[in-house]
């Protein structure tokens, strides 16, 4: 019996959400990548097609890599969205010639912080944190950004 390699993947498409999960106190969550350790994040993740809305994008992304589940009408669309370059050691996940993405920026909030599942695959650890120290430990200047933003997106903060 012969075994038959998996598919390849579909490339990735360029465009993707952010999603800042936060308690009205501002706590947040952070993901810490499998494949980058010490490289912590907020749920981020590719649309999976062209025509994929992006608060359904979000309520999958958050479930996948969470197992939260929330319905696409509890994201606030922060109506923000940044262009970045692509980091090299993730552009073969795309179509050759693709060097930037366009990640639109939402929030989810929860009354407190949560106990999570993580993918395995995708992530080793979570922890949450206040706002600021979260931004501090992002990797990613648009989500330590995002970040900093959210005291006056939901007008708390201490």
């Amino acid at each position: 019996m012969t075994s038959v390699p998996p598919a390849p993947r579909p490339p990735k498409i360029p465009e993707s959400v952010l999603v800042v999960i936060h308690t009205p106190d501002l706590q947040v969550l952070l993901l810490e990548r499998a494949d980058a350790p010490g490289y912590w994040q907020s749920v981020t993740g590719s649309k999976d097609s062209a025509d994929e809305a992006l608060a359904e994008t979000c309520c999958r992304e958050v479930e996948e890599e969470t197992g939260l589940l929330a319905a696409p009408g509890q994201f606030h669309d922060w109506e923000l969205s940044n262009v970045y370059e692509i980091y090299p050691r993730w552009r073969h996940r795309y179509a050759p010639g693709v060097t930037h993405n366009t990640e639109h920026v939402f929030g989810l909030c929860l009354p407190t912080p949560q106990p999570v599942r993580l993918a395995p695959r995708e992530h080793t650890a979570q922890v949450w944190l206040p706002w600021r120290e979260a931004a501090d430990r992002c990797f990613s200047p648009s989500n330590a950004e995002a970040i900093l933003q959210l005291p006056a997106r939901t007008g708390g903060g201490r």
